[in-house]
């Protein structure tokens, strides 16, 4: 059933039609059959969000996307360049900033030294362990933490900490996995307006899962999967109550 309706400046430009394209993509785990021919795009300076239920294949679709799982067929492209051979560590160093689920802050590196590993994403001539103001304006509470051990971190910082870590990379597509799981509300606004801001002042484009209504409704377009195919698509400012309840009502 279809209800269609220093800096953080990205990497490079381009003047192709989409950041990222997913086409037929269809992979597996072992022979159970996880995605099905997914096809997906993300526009320049756009953010969409990937909805449905737990265990439809929505971060098996992201981790496909950064390299973590190889697909069986079907191809993804970054700006027009087909990256599917590619391996994760490539990816990041082509603007891919990825924010897995459970955020993956080390625990026993301080603050800083986390933020300072988002370097590793840069070519050698543009590392610096300087870290931007811009990161700051973006999440104020990390400059007043730098020296403490990120495990000693609330789940909201760590998430904070986890995207600043990302945007060290200078990334131009921003992929999140579950940004707002097990944070306080207050600290999910902040997120939200946090990302809002990257992409109007950098053009950084962001892909992400999310079950928080609010937080998608921020996004320009969805995707909703169902039994590891899209099966719905469309503006946000369009969606409507049925898709809701489809797919993020729990």
């Amino acid at each position: 059933m279809s209800y269609t309706n220093t800096t953080l400046e990205p990497m490079g430009s381009s003047t192709a039609d989409s950041m990222l394209e997913v086409s037929g993509l269809n992979v597996y785990y072992g022979e159970s059959h996880i995605l099905r021919g997914v096809d997906m795009t993300v526009h320049p300076g756009k953010m969409v969000c990937l909805i449905g239920r737990n265990g439809v294949g929505k971060t098996t679709l992201l981790k496909s996307i950064m390299g973590l799982l190889k697909p069986r067929s079907g191809t993804i492209a970054l700006s027009g360049e087909p990256i599917t051979l590619k391996t994760p560590d490539q990816r990041a160093r082509l603007g891919i900033g990825y924010v897995p689920q459970g955020r993956e802050v080390i625990p026993r590196l301080t603050v800083k030294e986390n933020l300072i590993l988002g370097l590793e994403a840069l070519p050698k001539r543009k590392k610096s362990t300087e870290i931007p103001d811009e990161i700051f304006e973006l999440f104020p509470v990390l400059k007043s933490m730098l020296w403490r051990m990120g495990g000693d971190l609330s789940g909201g910082q760590q998430q904070q900490l986890a995207i600043a870590r990302a945007l060290m990379g200078q990334p131009r597509l921003l992929v999140l996995d579950e940004p707002t799981e097990g944070i306080q509300p207050s600290i999910i606004l902040e997120i939200e307006a946090a990302v809002r801001r990257i992409i109007e002042t950098t053009g950084i484009s962001v892909l992400l899962v999310e079950q928080h209504l609010h937080f998608v409704r921020q996004a320009d377009w969805y995707y909703a999967m169902q039994k590891g195919g899209i099966v719905a698509s469309g503006s946000t400012q369009e969606l409507s109550n049925e898709v809701i309840q489809r797919f993020l009502a729990v």
